[in-house]
């Protein structure tokens, strides 16, 4: 469960970085039906999904990290 908490922490401040991707994606789907509109929602989709990837990979390193350290506390 620690790993959870930890993966929900990374998450977070990852999108407070990266917010763009997720504007992308309310600006499209708040928008009327435009044609000109749609790389809204492929930039978003590919950076918002870059975010998650990147979350879960900083999230394994520090996993690791913590069960390799003799002192490992939550």
């Amino acid at each position: 469960m620690a790993t959870v908490w930890l993966y929900v922490r990374v998450q977070l401040f990852i999108f407070v970085c990266g917010i763009v991707g997720p504007i992308f994606l309310i600006g499209f789907f708040a928008s009327q039906p435009d044609p000109s509109l749609k790389w809204m929602y492929w930039a978003g989709l590919f950076i918002t999904t870059g975010d998650v990837l990147i979350a879960l990979l900083i999230t394994q390193g520090l996993d690791r990290s913590r069960r390799r350290s003799p002192k490992a506390s939550d």
